[in-house]
């Protein structure tokens, strides 16, 4: 992790977000960071709360909450993503972190997942939600992994499904996504959904 903080800070002077499952490599990557980057991720398995909410509250950075239950399983539902976002956001604070180093990720699906589409859909609820004030007394921070959807199957679904859940994320209020933009048509596809917002 230290040498791709390394390489990535010698390219580009942007804040970093830093993604692992273990908190022993989110720890090297926090010591070669030359600013505070993004955690990613919190869930509620307990792993992840013994030992990487610790490490985001030491270090005070933000910290992305992927809305997973205790087996890492995302809810499928609405009232389902809510109830995750309540319970990461409340061990969140209790460790010190502040709601404005939150950042809630409703886990988009992958397109082969059975209730892909209504999976979807719920994520983009989640989003409006969060971000509109209507679950927190403030308005929270959102995410998505855009490359969720298509992981693996990029030959079976055109690009244009991961354009098209962006511009309704972002119609929702979306914060910041995770996504590949070297994709051949992924530029020209985020800047129509620029030019239409």
């Amino acid at each position: 992790m230290a040498f791709m903080v390394d390489a990535v800070q010698e390219a580009v002077d942007l804040p970093l977000i830093l993604d692992s499952p273990d908190a022993a490599v989110l720890a090297q990557g926090l010591a070669a960071c030359r600013q505070k980057p993004i955690l990613n991720a919190l869930t509620l398995e307990p792993k992840k709360i013994a030992e990487i909410l610790p490490l985001a509250a030491t270090h005070q950075t933000d910290l992305v909450l992927l809305l997973l239950d205790e087996r890492s399983y995302p809810a499928p539902t609405l009232e389902g993503k809510i109830a995750l976002a309540v319970e990461l956001r409340e061990q969140a604070l209790a460790a010190g972190l502040t709601p404005e180093q939150l950042i809630f990720d409703p886990v988009l699906p992958n397109l082969s997942w059975p209730d892909a589409w209504e999976q979807m859909r719920e994520c983009i609820k989640a989003v409006r939600l969060l971000a509109a004030g209507a679950v927190f007394p403030e308005p929270a921070r959102t995410m998505a992994g855009l490359s969720n959807l298509r992981s693996h199957l990029r030959q079976v679904y055109p690009l244009e499904g991961e354009t098209a859940c962006l511009g309704l994320l972002a119609g929702a209020g979306l914060s910041l996504a995770l996504a590949d933009v070297l994709q051949p048509g992924f530029k020209e596809g985020t800047k129509l959904i620029r030019d239409l917002s």
